[in-house]
């Protein structure tokens, strides 16, 4: 009697492994967002400086202007602090706006952004990123610049916390437009000192040819006319009509809507200018 043996059987060959393309662009976000947050509070002194810096603005803007500013050309009942402090929260804003573009042309300078790019990520995500982290500093300021105003200075504006809530809500959409026009200068610039250059050109226009420290029919016909198209006007229009209980009208609208319009440009720029060959 014979036995038969089972026929040997030819191993199977495993087709190639699937490439790993990296994890999804929501996960490559968040990481990559709390790592520009790590960043932003590592340097304590830097952290506690950058918080402080609104609180000063304030106060040293509501004791001078504050002092020599006819009150007959507020709205009625309105003190000069209450007047000033929804334009307050959006000129705060302005600061890490233009610091998210020095940041980026610093990382693209020191390697970290071409280390960052040998890995399987989204570039443009590396963008939207440091745009978020950037606006939750913001964010944290100007929550603190308000409590400074209302617990320590005595601000009563009539629209009380709701509104007060609402302006810093209205801003933090503004600020996060203006972000990506700096973001947008520091992609094209590429270097350190040209950035911190063109961001002084670019705010101290938009601050001040604005409605954000006196009523915009007070100032000159050249400056009203700057002020009417300075997409910052319809923010601090928006923020004073919230924060003082006054008619919104299209005030909200009008802030909101020019701010798609700076980001959609603001963004598109901003990523064809990142994704340049090195030079």
């Amino acid at each position: 009697m014979t036995s038969t043996s089972p026929l040997p059987t030819a191993p199977r060959t495993a087709g190639p492994e699937p490439m790993w393309r990296g994890s999804s662009p929501t996960a490559q976000l968040l990481i990559l967002t709390g790592r520009s947050v790590r960043a932003n509070f590592t340097h304590v002194k830097v952290v506690v400086l950058s918080m402080l810096q609104p609180v000063f603005m304030l106060l040293l803007l509501s004791q001078v202007f504050g002092a020599i500013v006819d009150r007959g050309h507020l709205p009625d009942g309105v003190a000069y602090l209450d007047f000033l402090l929804p334009a307050l929260l959006v000129t705060t804003g302005i600061g890490p706006a233009v610091a998210s573009g020095i940041g980026l042309v610093r990382d693209m300078d020191n390697g970290a952004v071409a280390r960052l790019r040998t890995l399987p990520i989204h570039a443009p995500l590396l963008l939207f990123a440091r745009s978020i982290a950037d606006l939750l500093r913001t964010a944290a300021q100007l929550v603190i610049l308000v409590v400074v105003a209302v617990v320590f200075l005595s601000a009563d504006p009539a629209g009380g916390l709701p509104g007060l809530t609402a302006a810093i809500l209205v801003t933090c959409a503004v600020v996060w437009a203006m972000t990506w026009i700096f973001l947008a200068l520091g992609a094209w610039l590429r270097n350190p000192e040209a950035m911190q250059s063109a961001g002084y050109l670019v705010t101290f226009p938009l601050m001040f040819a604005s409605s954000a420290f006196v009523p915009k029919d007070r100032l000159p016909d050249w400056l009203q006319v700057l002020a009417t198209v300075n997409p910052l006007s319809y923010a601090m229009d928006a923020n004073r009509a919230l924060a003082l209980d006054q008619p919104l009208g299209t005030h909200v609208w009008s802030a909101l809507g020019a701010s798609v319009l700076v980001a959609a440009a603001g963004s598109v720029t901003a990523v064809h200018a990142f994704r340049r060959p090195p030079v």
